[in-house]
């Protein structure tokens, strides 16, 4: 068993680092376009292997794709990052093109592969992958929710002094600065309400932090975060691989569901072998629902962008 991360920057080269040490696969392929970059970052993994204890095979190439084949999960994380000032959408143009290549071109090799998308604006490569593809739409994962819900629960743990792992909070809709919708109404502590814990004002600080905690690591950072999102990546393949059936919060395509149709975006499902396997509903109130149609209608609006490429 194979799997196939494509770019090798800072993003994809945690994710890989990531699946590697949980062991995941025999063999990880890292792919970029950059001459020798994989190959070297590859290679600086492998040294570790002997230190770390683990066994994975970690083969890089520069724009190989012949060795990619059989690969049962694809990841994508190319194409430019964001930096300072730069929003989501005014991707589009350039990583529109790049994320389109990868599609066709990993098809050729793996054409029964599970592909989750990480590459920014990640609402709208989602659903270009989903359109390019062809495949079925279980197939097709884009990753923002679950970052957004581990950053969602950090500020939570961090104002209320407890480990975030004792806390369950969920972040749907688009993975954007405006689009995506921490769900403060839901979030628990140890099956407590996280509002029984913290004033309602705190909340609402927590929520703002979450939509920006992108922008603000790109801020601090110069460019985009990457620990949380590769570690965000390996955990949605590790569900994969391993069948694991965990719910997550992912962009996938719906038909009706949460009343929104000819769209991914971000929702619980259901991850296992078969890639996203069942959308959980959550019975929003009429305040999430309607910031929900809201997210939908802006992340449609960058979709249209495809249109004039």
């Amino acid at each position: 068993m194979k799997i196939t991360v494509v770019g090798a920057g800072n993003v994809g080269a945690t994710c890989a680092e990531n699946i590697a040490r949980m062991e995941l696969a025999p063999e990880v392929v890292l792919l970029d376009i950059k001459e020798g970059f994989a190959e070297g970052k590859a290679m600086d993994m492998m040294q570790t292997a002997a230190i770390q204890g683990w066994e994975t095979i970690i083969t890089g190439t520069t724009g190989d794709y012949s060795k990619t084949a059989g690969s049962e999960v694809v990841v994508i994380t190319s194409g430019l990052p964001r930096k300072p000032g730069m929003t989501r959408e005014e991707l589009i143009g350039t990583n529109a093109g790049i994320v389109r290549s990868v599609v066709e071109n990993a098809l050729k090799y793996s054409p029964n592969a599970i592909f989750v998308v990480i590459s920014n604006p990640m609402d709208t490569m989602t659903y270009l992958a989903a359109k390019v593809s062809g495949l079925s739409k279980n197939k097709i994962i884009g990753m923002g929710g679950i970052l957004d819900s581990s950053r969602f629960k950090y500020f939570l743990s961090q104002s209320m002094g407890v480990p975030a792992s004792d806390l369950q909070g969920t972040v749907i809709g688009g993975h954007g600065d405006t689009t995506m919708i921490p769900l403060t109404r839901l979030a628990t502590y140890q099956s407590s309400p996280v509002s029984s814990h913290v004033p309602s004002e705190k909340l609402a600080e927590i929520k703002a932090a979450t939509m920006v905690g992108g922008a603000t690591l790109t801020g601090l950072l110069g460019t985009s975060a990457w620990y949380a999102p590769g570690a965000a990546g390996a955990a949605l393949v590790a569900s994969i691989v391993r069948n694991e059936k965990k719910v997550f919060p992912c962009c996938v395509s719906l038909n009706g569901e949460y009343g929104q149709s000819d769209i991914c975006l971000g929702v619980p499902v259901v991850i296992g072998k078969n890639g996203w396997e069942k959308i959980i509903d959550l019975q929003l109130n009429e305040e999430e629902q309607e910031a929900f149609n809201k997210s939908a209608n802006a992340v449609r609006s960058m979709n249209a962008v495809l249109d004039s490429l």
